[in-house]
C-alpha cells in the first residue's frame, strides 16, 4: 500500500492543495487534474492510478461523467466529493458505482482516514484467504468472486457487501451494523444507501441473490440453507 497513486480532481485549486498535502504526508503520491476531461487522460496514461477522489461539479466534463467512463474499464475505487447533499445524488453517485460520498465541507483527516480504509482492503490483502458458500466463492487476496467456478465483477463495495454477509452466514444484521462494518466509519445518510448495493448485488448473484434475505424493518441476513430448498 505505500506509495499508492491517488488521482485528485477538482476545479477549485485550493481544495485540490489541501487533499494532496494531507494524503502526501501520509506517503501517497498525488496527481492533480483540474477537470474531468484532465482527469480522463491522466487516468488513461497511468494505469498505476490505485484510487479516485473526484469532485462532482466540474468544467468540461463532470464527475458523474467521468465516474460512468471510469467503470466502463476499471474497478479502482471511487470517492466522490459534491457540495451536494441531496440524497438522490448521493444515490446516483452509488448506482454508478462510487465507492464512497463525503459532502463538503468535510475534515480531511476523516477523508484520509477513508482513503486507508480503502487502500488497506483493496492493496494490502494477505493471500490464502477464501470464503464459499453455496456456490459463491471469495478469494479476498485476489479480489475475485466466482459463482459456481465463473468470475462475476462487482465493485469494491459490493465485493466488501458480500464478504460481509457471508463471514456472517445465518446472523441477522441491522443496516447500522452493516453501514459500519462494510463502510468502516459511522454513516449518517440514509439507510437507503445499503438498500442499493443489496440490490445491484442480489441482481449480479443471479439465483444466488435469494441467499440475502430481507429482515422487514432491520436489515438483512445471507443464509444458503432456505434458499436450497
Amino acid at each position: 500500500m505505500e506509495r499508492a497513486k491517488i488521482l485528485v480532481v477538482d476545479d477549485e485549486s485550493r481544495m485540490r492543495k489541501l487533499v494532496k498535502d494531507f494524503l502526501t504526508r501520509e506517503g501517497y503520491i498525488v496527481l492533480e487534474a483540474g477537470d474531468g476531461m484532465e482527469a480522463m487522460d491522466l487516468f488513461y496514461e497511468d494505469k498505476d492510478i490505485a484510487l479516485i477522489i473526484l469532485d462532482v461539479m466540474m468544467p468540461k466534463m463532470d464527475g458523474w461523467q467521468v465516474c460512468r467512463e471510469v467503470r466502463e474499464t476499471s474497478k479502482v475505487p471511487i470517492i466522490m466529493l459534491t457540495a451536494r447533499s441531496e440524497e438522490r445524488d448521493e444515490l446516483q453517485g452509488f448506482e454508478l458505482g462510487v465507492d464512497e460520498y463525503i459532502s463538503k465541507p468535510f475534515s480531511p483527516k476523516i477523508l484520509v482516514a477513508r482513503v486507508n480504509a480503502i487502500l488497506r482492503r483493496t492493496l494490502g490483502a494477505v493471500g490464502n484467504d477464501s470464503l464459499e458458500a453455496g456456490g459463491i466463492t471469495i478469494d479476498k487476496s485476489a479480489h475475485i468472486v466466482k459463482i459456481d467456478g465463473t468470475p462475476v465483477e462487482l465493485s469494491y463495495k459490493e465485493f466488501e457487501l458480500l464478504t460481509y454477509f457471508i463471514e456472517n452466514q445465518g446472523i441477522a444484521l441491522s443496516r447500522e451494523k452493516i453501514l459500519n462494518n462494510v463502510w468502516n466509519y459511522d454513516y449518517f445518510g440514509d439507510a437507503r444507501t445499503i438498500d442499493t448495493h443489496v440490490k445491484k448485488l442480489r441482481s449480479k448473484l443471479g439465483d444466488k441473490g435469494e441467499y440475502i434475505k430481507t429482515i422487514w424493518g432491520m436489515g438483512y441476513k445471507f443464509e444458503v440453507q432456505s434458499a436450497e430448498k
